[in-house]
C-alpha cells in the first residue's frame, strides 16, 4: 500500500491515478503519486516514466532525465525501452539538448514494438531536427577499387614532346611503372558535414557551416608488386572547410535561394596540398506536377602549396521530374573553366549527368541508376603539341536497403565503373569500385 494526498491506495490504483492526473494536465499531483510509488519501489518502471514526464512538464529537467535514465536501465522488453527512450528524448528536447534528444529518438525507433510507434518516433525526430540549431551528417564507406591513385590503365606513354624532339627528333615511347599505373586497393572514407543556425526567421536562415572529408587507402598485393615502395598513406586525401551560408524562400515560396562562402585546406599524403576560398550561389524553383529546376554558380580560388594556384568557375543546371507514376528522373549539365599559374592545369569542361530512382523497391532495395559523361580539354600539355583532351564516361548503380534498419540508418551499396580516354596514354584511366556505406533513413 502507498499513501498520497491523505489517501491510502494500492500500487495499481495509485499508478492509474497518476496517469489520469498526468493526462489531465495536473503534473504536480502526478509527480507526488509517482514519488510515493518510488519510495515503495525505486525500480517501478511505470512510476519512473510518470515521474519523468511530470517533472519535464514542470520544468524540472534534471529530475526528468534521471528518472527516464533509470527507466531505461531497468527496461527489459522492447516496449519498455521504447517508452523510456521517448520520455528521455522529450526531457532532453525541452531542456534545449536537441542533438542528444535525436540520439534517444533513434533508440526509440530501434526498439519500437510496431511500425506505428516507429513512425511516431520518426516524426518526433524530424520535428526535433527542425528545431535544432545544430545539424550534423555523418557518412562512412568502404570501397574496394581497381584504381586507388587515379593512375593510368596503359603500360606506356610518350615523353615530353619538346624534350623528345630536341634529343631524338621524334616522340619517344616509354614504359609506365610504379605509381604512374593504376594501383588497386581499398578506400576508407569518413565525412562529417554540419551547421549551426544562429539566426532563423519564417523565410530566412543563417548558418555557420563546417565539413571534414577523410579518405585513406590500403594497397592490394598486386599493387605492391607494381609499386613496391608505395604505401596506401601516400594517396590519403583530407579536406576541412569552414564557412557561412544563407538560404531563404522567394518567388512566392516556390523558390529557394542559397548563398555560401567558405574556406578550407587540403592535405595529400599527409602533407599540406592547397588552401581554397569558395563562393557559390544557387536558386531552385518548384514547377507543377513535382518538377523542379535548380541553377548553381560557383567560383573557387585555389592557393597551391604542393600544386599550382588556380581559379575555377562552374555553372550547374539540374532538372528533376516524376516519370512512370512515381519514379524520379534527375538530369544535370555542367560548364566549367579553370585558369592557373601553370598553363598545363588550365582547362574547359562540359558534363552531362542523368539519374533514375525507381519508385518501387526490388528485392527489398531502392535502386538508383546513374550515367555521367564529361569532356575536359587542355590547350597546353607537355606531352602533346595538340594539348590534352579527356573524355570520361561513368555509370553507377546504387542500392539502399531500407528494410534493414539499425537505429534509423540503412546500409547502401554502390557499384561504379568509369573510363577516361585521353589523347595522352598517361591519362587513360579505368576504374571499377564497390562502395559499402550507410545513410540515415529520415
Amino acid at each position: 500500500m502507498a499513501q498520497s494526498d491523505g489517501l491510502e491506495l494500492a500500487p495499481d490504483q495509485m499508478r492509474g491515478a497518476a496517469w489520469m492526473a498526468l493526462r489531465g494536465g495536473d503534473a504536480r499531483r502526478a509527480l507526488r503519486f509517482s514519488e510515493a510509488l518510488l519510495q515503495r519501489d525505486p525500480t517501478d518502471r511505470t512510476a519512473l516514466l510518470i515521474n519523468a514526464r511530470a517533472a519535464r512538464d514542470l520544468g524540472r529537467y534534471d529530475q526528468a532525465k534521471d528518472a527516464a535514465r533509470a527507466a531505461w536501465r531497468s527496461a527489459t522488453t522492447d516496449a519498455e525501452k521504447y517508452a523510456s527512450s521517448l520520455v528521455m528524448a522529450q526531457a532532453l528536447s525541452s531542456n534545449g539538448q536537441r542533438t542528444q534528444a535525436q540520439w534517444w529518438l533513434r533508440r526509440a525507433i530501434q526498439f519500437a514494438p510496431d511500425e506505428r510507434l516507429s513512425q511516431r518516433a520518426a516524426e518526433d525526430f524530424r520535428y526535433v531536427r527542425m528545431r535544432n540549431p545544430w545539424a550534423m551528417q555523418l557518412s562512412f564507406s568502404v570501397t574496394p577499387t581497381s584504381n586507388v591513385n587515379n593512375g593510368s590503365s596503359k603500360r606506356s606513354s610518350y615523353l615530353n614532346y619538346a624534350l623528345s624532339e630536341l634529343i631524338f627528333d621524334e616522340p619517344v615511347e616509354y614504359e609506365l611503372g610504379g605509381t604512374a599505373r593504376a594501383l588497386s586497393g581499398v578506400e576508407y572514407a569518413l565525412g562529417l558535414r554540419g551547421r549551426y543556425r544562429f539566426v532563423e526567421t519564417e523565410t530566412r536562415a543563417h548558418d555557420l557551416t563546417f565539413s571534414t572529408d577523410l579518405r585513406h587507402y590500403t594497397l592490394s598485393n598486386e599493387a605492391k608488386e607494381i609499386a613496391p615502395n608505395a604505401k596506401g598513406s601516400d594517396f590519403a586525401f583530407d579536406t576541412f572547410s569552414l564557412g557561412y551560408s544563407q538560404r531563404g524562400l522567394n518567388l512566392n515560396r516556390r523558390g529557394e535561394y542559397r548563398l555560401l562562402a567558405d574556406m578550407g585546406q587540403s592535405w595529400y599524403g599527409g602533407n599540406e596540398y592547397a588552401r581554397f576560398l569558395r563562393l557559390s550561389g544557387a536558386q531552385s524553383y518548384r514547377l507543377p506536377r513535382g518538377r523542379k529546376i535548380d541553377l548553381r554558380l560557383t567560383g573557387e580560388r585555389q592557393l597551391g602549396i604542393a600544386t599550382s594556384d588556380s581559379d575555377t568557375l562552374r555553372a550547374d543546371l539540374f532538372y528533376s521530374q516524376r516519370i512512370f507514376g512515381a519514379a524520379t528522373l534527375w538530369t544535370g549539365a555542367t560548364l566549367a573553366t579553370a585558369s592557373s599559374t601553370y598553363a598545363s592545369d588550365e582547362y574547359d569542361e562540359i558534363g552531362l549527368r542523368a539519374e533514375l530512382t525507381l519508385a518501387k523497391p526490388i528485392a527489398g532495395a531502392t535502386l538508383q541508376f546513374g550515367v555521367w559523361a564529361r569532356n575536359r580539354s587542355y590547350d597546353v600539355s607537355p606531352h602533346s603539341r595538340d594539348g590534352r583532351n579527356d573524355d570520361r564516361l561513368q555509370a553507377d548503380v546504387t542500392m539502399i536497403f531500407r528494410q534493414i534498419d539499425y537505429y534509423g540508418f540503412n546500409p547502401t551499396m554502390q557499384i561504379t565503373a568509369s573510363r577516361t580516354d585521353s589523347n595522352i596514354s598517361l591519362y587513360d584511366v579505368e576504374q571499377v569500385g564497390v562502395n559499402f556505406g550507410i545513410q540515415s533513413a529520415f
